[in-house]
């Protein structure tokens, strides 16, 4: 069960940085602030952005019962 468990931290850890990096920034300096003039006008592109989101939130919530379980299975 532990090991299980270890493996399951590991790849919900390189997961979760994975989708980290992968979202987009919330504004990239002068770009950032030129697009998001267009993006109130225009709209915003939503597709890979909430993907990304859901993922993040859904590996985030893997790997704090992974890190709990493991801290009581090793204790």
């Amino acid at each position: 069960m532990q090991i299980a468990l270890v493996i399951l931290l590991v790849l919900s850890s390189v997961g979760l940085i994975a989708t980290v990096l992968l979202q987009s920034g919330r504004s990239a300096g002068l770009s950032g602030a030129i697009s998001g003039a267009g993006e109130a006008i225009f709209g915003k592109k939503k597709g890979m952005d909430e993907l990304f989101g859901k993922l993040t939130g859904v590996l985030a919530g893997v790997f704090l019962l992974c890190s709990l379980g493991l801290a009581i299975l090793v204790k």
